[in-house]
């Protein structure tokens, strides 16, 4: 490959999201590996990308320009484009096109991002009403990547592309710590992520009730209103919880090095990139008996019914032992090689392969 365009246009300007720090750590990968020009719409993107890296500017993907952008790549003559996302323009194009289809999650939860316009977000809830359009876009590329073996299964098994599809694992930012971990003397349990309903937080706080000995910390930024309920319900069953509301990079870090371990309740996930973090550290994870995070915790999980605050209960009773869990300590730092950037990089790379369609 003499060049890879990459679709950089979907880090956002304040914070990484999701899709945002995917990209800025896939491309980082990648500019180590082949040459990479970046597509941005805002120079200010460049401030998240390798300095130095080669870039064009073009329209904001949300602009009805994007109807015209393989146009615009024609004439710049590119050979390989990748994105990110599923959404960016082809009709016309000539050059191969590798699009992501990262996770199915807002088919079953449809409320769509907040920081969309009201427009877009109405777009994106029709959009999810039916796998139509989906097909649509994923069978516009010459292949497809996910970011889960989970997700690719279900790709196929909604019959969403004809086009070859690969897995570029999600994968954590920092680096990862080779040495053991001892048993630690507190009892901090970490949740970090959103306070939607299919988070099921409240699970959380009532095993945190039944285990006493325990004092859980939730770490995300979160509305008045949520953190007024979630404060009565664990008054009502006496549950110790720590609301953070957010933690910066080094705070976060500081907290998986010490503490007891991370939980998540979730009865749904896209990907679950704070266990592949967690782990990294060395930090025991307890979480939902979903498919996807067997396949990213593996044997370092230990996995409870999201339904059932008992169950939580008694897998934290059966990690709070010295053997247990520094045997899931040394589990979690060995599973969590399996997600880096080097290789996700190489994996997206292998993609260029298929001919174009």
């Amino acid at each position: 490959m003499d060049v890879l365009h990459f679709d950089a246009r979907f880090i956002r300007l304040d914070h990484h999201d999701g899709i945002s720090r995917f990209s800025a750590e896939l491309i980082t990968a990648l500019a180590k590996k082949v040459r990479v020009v970046a597509i941005v719409y805002d120079l200010r993107q460049l401030d998240f990308l390798p300095k130095g890296i080669e870039f064009i500017v073009l329209n904001n993907p949300e602009s009805p320009s994007e109807f015209f952008i393989a146009r615009k790549l024609n004439k710049l003559g590119v050979s390989n484009v990748y994105s990110p996302m599923q959404v960016m323009g082809s009709a016309g194009r000539k050059y191969k096109l590798v699009l992501t289809l990262h996770d199915l999650i807002y088919y079953r939860h449809r409320k769509p991002p907040q920081d969309l316009n009201l427009l877009l977000r109405a777009i994106w809830r029709l959009y999810h009403l039916s796998y139509f359009p989906q097909r649509l876009l994923l069978n516009r590329a010459d292949a497809v990547v996910t970011v889960s073996e989970t997700t690719k299964k279900l790709i196929a098994k909604h019959k969403l592309t004809k086009r070859p599809v690969s897995v570029v694992y999600n994968a954590p930012a920092g680096q990862p710590i080779n040495a053991s971990r001892t048993f630690p003397t507190n009892k901090d349990i970490l949740y970090i992520g959103s306070f939607m309903p299919y988070k099921n937080v409240e699970t959380l706080i009532r095993a945190a009730g039944i285990a006493k000995e325990f004092t859980l910390h939730l770490l995300s930024k979160i509305a008045p209103a949520r953190k007024a309920d979630l404060e009565k319900l664990s008054q009502q069953v006496g549950a110790k919880v720590v609301f953070h509301e957010g933690v910066s990079d080094l705070e976060y870090e500081e907290l998986l090095s010490k503490s007891f371990a991370l939980v998540t309740a979730s009865k749904d996930e896209g990907f679950g990139i704070p266990l592949v973090e967690a782990m990294q550290k060395g930090l025991p994870v307890v979480v939902s008996n979903l498919e996807i995070f067997r396949e990213v915790a593996g044997d370092a999980g230990l996995f409870f019914d999201p339904n059932n605050s008992d169950d939580l209960a008694e897998k934290l009773a059966q990690l709070d032992s010295k053997s247990t869990w520094e045997n899931h300590s040394a589990l979690g730092i060995q599973q969590a090689k399996k997600f880096n950037w080097d290789k996700s990089a190489d994996e997206l790379l292998k993609s260029f392969s298929q001919p174009k369609s």
